[in-house]
């Protein structure tokens, strides 16, 4: 092999070498953030297992299959969605 075909492959291996390396390191340099316009609101955390879901009063609501003849009336159509503004 030829002492300049040599010098040629060493020379972009080094490069190559050196390039990823670069790229890597500035993947890794800190980027400052923009400042936020406004804080976020402050929302309160749920506590967990503490939801209305299943909390209802045993006994007092059926839920389910209803013995034959022995359903509640059909009250009017549905009430519409609930819309707050806020």
């Amino acid at each position: 092999m030829e002492m300049g075909t040599l010098m040629k492959k060493f020379v972009i291996a080094a490069a190559s070498i050196f390039g990823v390396a670069g790229a890597a390191v500035a993947a890794d340099l800190p980027v400052r953030q923009p400042v936020p316009s406004a804080p976020p609101p402050v929302i309160g955390k749920a506590p967990i297992g503490k939801g209305p879901i299943g909390k209802g009063p045993i006994g007092k609501a059926p839920i389910g299959k209803f013995p034959i003849g022995k359903a509640p009336p059909i009250p009017g159509p549905a009430p519409g969605p609930i819309v707050t503004k806020g």
